[in-house]
Parts: C-alpha cells; sequence; structure tokens
C-alpha cells in the first residue's frame, strides 16, 4: 500500500495483494514517472522483516539519490494500534506503551487521510521487534 500525499492530504493510493518484493519496484516506477517527490515515508516497523527490510532499503536509496528527507512512522499508527500479524499465529500487540507478541486477530492497515495525524519518528531505522530468546 503506498499514498501520495500533497499539502498533507492523501491524493492518491496505489494497493496490491502482492508481494512488495514484487509490486514496490512496479508501483515506484509508475510515481516516478508521474510525479516530483519532495519527502518519503514509511512505516519502520514491526511487522514482515522482508516487508520492512526492502521498503527501508528502496525508499532509503531514493531519499539519497533525489536527495529528499526519508521519515518513518510505527505501523501501528497505520492501523489504529490494532495487532498486527507477525507469525506462527502471533501478533505484535501494542498495550500499555509496550510491544508484545500475543494470539490474536491482525488488524487491517489503512493510509491516513491526512499527514499532520501521525506521529513521526526521530529515528528513519527499520524496528524489528524480537522478543526475549
Amino acid at each position: 500500500m503506498i499514498g501520495l500525499y500533497e499539502d498533507d492530504m492523501l491524493i492518491k493510493e496505489y494497493k496490491s495483494e502482492q508481494k512488495s518484493s514484487e509490486i514496490l519496484p512496479i508501483f515506484l516506477d509508475e510515481i516516478l514517472k508521474n510525479y516530483s517527490l519532495k519527502a518519503l515515508f514509511y512505516a519502520n516497523g514491526p511487522g514482515s522483516y522482508m516487508g520492512i527490510k526492502l521498503s527501508f532499503l528502496s525508499l532509503k536509496t531514493l531519499s539519497i539519490v533525489l536527495n529528499i528527507p526519508l521519515f518513518a512512522i510505527s505501523a501501528f499508527e497505520l492501523n489504529g494500534y490494532g495487532a498486527i500479524s507477525a507469525n506462527k499465529g502471533l501478533c505484535f500487540v501494542y498495550e500499555n506503551s509496550k510491544i508484545s507478541l500475543k494470539k490474536t486477530d491482525s488488524k487491517e492497515f489503512f493510509l491516513p487521510k491526512n499527514l499532520s495525524s501521525l506521529k513521526v519518528e526521530k529515528d528513519n531505522l527499520p524496528f524489528y521487534f524480537l522478543d526475549v530468546i
């Protein structure tokens, strides 16, 4: 899922059920051909490690090449702080300002209508949540 924003307002959505590794290059190619980007935002986790890595590397590269900033947003901001699918039937759950793994149903992600409502992270590095072993 990718959203394009103008003056902080959502103007276009790109959605697909394909894997990030398959659809992200296609979406980015189309966007770069049709739009001039001023900044990039991405969900830096928790979530799919491969999806987070791919998103970060792709967008960090674009950030450097286009000389535009890259900002991070917690994935919880994009699903109303609901559960996020992890693996083996577990989900990342945000409760009492802490993240844990629990067996529960994940909540759907959405693109916010307005970027100004999001808490932008100071650090844009990926957030990989690993439970204590």
